[in-house]
């Protein structure tokens, strides 16, 4: 799964939310690593709304502008769950393999003044 879809679905799992305060929460969510521009938003969400994986929860008018709210699904949270799984796994695999190549003290070495 590409990151601004993770982030996207990851968005939208605790509360529906708009265009604009998605671009915030994906901010908030990568610590300001992803900042997500207008067009690439919509084409993600137009994708994800194809998938069955968000649906739009309402429609209203704000200040004279149409603005929609999105919605995770029953599959797109399905869908999440497994990547975030996923990426469980991975990080801890990787995890291991770092601690099992760390180098490992020399017993007989006490420090440079000992």
């Amino acid at each position: 799964m590409q990151e601004p879809t993770l982030l996207l679905l990851t968005a939208l799992a605790d509360a529906p939310r708009h265009g604009y305060a998605l671009i915030q929460e994906i901010d908030a969510i990568s610590g300001g690593r992803v900042r997500m521009c207008t067009g690439t938003l919509y084409g993600a969400l137009d994708r994800l709304l194809q998938q069955g994986l968000i649906e739009v929860d309402r429609e209203e008018v704000v200040d004279g502008r149409a603005r929609r709210s999105y919605a995770l699904t029953g599959a797109g949270r399905q869908v999440l769950a497994t990547e975030a799984a996923r990426l469980r796994a991975v990080a801890a695999e990787a995890e291991r393999r770092m601690a099992a190549a760390a180098p490992k003290p020399n017993p007989r070495v006490r420090g440079a003044f000992a």
